[in-house]
């Protein structure tokens, strides 16, 4: 069965962040990855992400557009759309 990818579109890369926009079309994902920076996530739409750590452990995540939350770096993980709509957010990373 072949996924759906999300995409990320970098808006700014600098010396101290760097500001991607992501965006899920219905049922995209990640893939695999995990964080090398401490980095919040603001999310531009209200919906549902599955999160599949990497021992396999799948968690969802009821977000709400406009509030954010805070990862340390390190987090490795799959973030899959489970809402019944496309899905974006705005991913901040320190440097």
């Amino acid at each position: 069965m072949m996924t759906t990818k999300a995409s990320g579109t970098v808006q700014e890369d600098n010396d101290i962040t760097r500001v991607t926009h992501w965006h899920f079309p219905l049922g995209a994902e990640t893939g695999v990855h995990k964080h090398e920076l401490d980095y919040v996530v603001v999310p531009l739409t209200t919906g549902t992400l599955n999160i599949v750590d990497s021992e396999g452990t799948k968690t969802s995540s009821n977000l709400i557009a406009g509030i954010s939350y805070f990862r340390n770096a390190g987090v490795e993980h799959n973030v899959i759309n489970a809402s019944e709509t496309e899905f974006d957010f705005i991913e901040i990373e320190f440097k």
